[in-house]
């Protein structure tokens, strides 16, 4: 895809499953990729992945100064940033009326805060620039809702709005910004929803069976679509969401 060779992104929750699909197609497209995750060693093993020039840096991303630290960091090692792409994330299963404060302020502090920590400490850089992509994993439980995932879903639907508003603003600085929405997707945070044994399976094959090409997703069917909007050929894309579900969610 053109512009990715030598292009600086920031990838969050690099050490997870999507994470290490993320850096490692970036990586392979000659990107430069900065690779964080809270866990040090979950950084470093990513930024393995994603060839020499990669690099990782611990950073709780509900942390502002820890998230301005490892920007800062990023940017005297490797360079001015040219894209972020929001990917750390966190869940929780339950029913709402289950659940209390503490997990919500948990819950919103990664999936909310996190996301709006990274842009307020990259998009500076990129607006005196005048250029820049921004891709944000959001969910399709923000777009429909999920049961189970109240304040997920709430958070996630945040983030999707939060894209739009400031795509609009950044629109003529030259900066896009959009969301992709995975479907069920096969990683442990998906297989700790469903739990284990019997029961987890059963839970698993009815997934399957809602979604209309009849597998989960998988960690490698979203690093092409993000590769792509951080791209050159991506350049008059934004403010949009696009769902990677296998069809489960058609919007229109």
């Amino acid at each position: 895809m053109r512009g990715l060779a030598d292009l600086r992104a920031i990838v969050t929750g690099a050490g997870g499953g999507i994470g290490r699909a993320l850096v490692k197609r970036l990586g392979e497209e000659g990107a430069v990729v900065a690779c964080f995750d809270r866990t040090p060693e979950l950084a470093a093993e990513a930024a393995a992945l994603a060839g020499p020039r990669a690099r990782g840096y611990a950073a709780d991303i509900a942390d502002y100064a820890q998230v301005e630290r490892a920007v800062a960091a990023c940017e005297a090692e490797l360079g001015p940033i040219d894209a972020l792409v929001n990917n750390a994330g966190w869940d929780r299963v339950g029913l709402f009326l289950d659940s209390r404060p503490a997990e919500w302020d948990r819950l919103i502090d990664v999936n909310l805060k996190g996301p709006l920590n990274l842009h307020r400490a990259v998009l500076p850089g990129m607006l005196a620039r005048k250029r820049g992509r921004v891709v944000t994993i959001a969910s399709d439980a923000g777009r429909v809702g999920s049961s189970g995932e109240a304040v997920y879903s709430a958070c996630k639907g945040g983030v999707i709005a939060f894209t739009k508003t400031a795509a609009r603003e950044l629109a003529a600085a030259g900066i896009t910004l959009n969301c992709v929405c995975p479907g069920p997707t096969d990683t442990p945070l998906l297989q700790s929803f469903a739990g284990e044994g019997e029961q987890g399976q059963r839970i698993l094959e009815g997934l399957k069976r809602a979604i209309p090409m009849r597998r989960l997703g998988r960690p490698d069917d979203l690093p092409g679509l993000v590769a792509f909007l951080i791209s050159d050929d991506a350049a008059y894309i934004t403010g949009q969401t696009v769902s990677v579900s296998g069809g489960l969610t058609m919007a229109g």
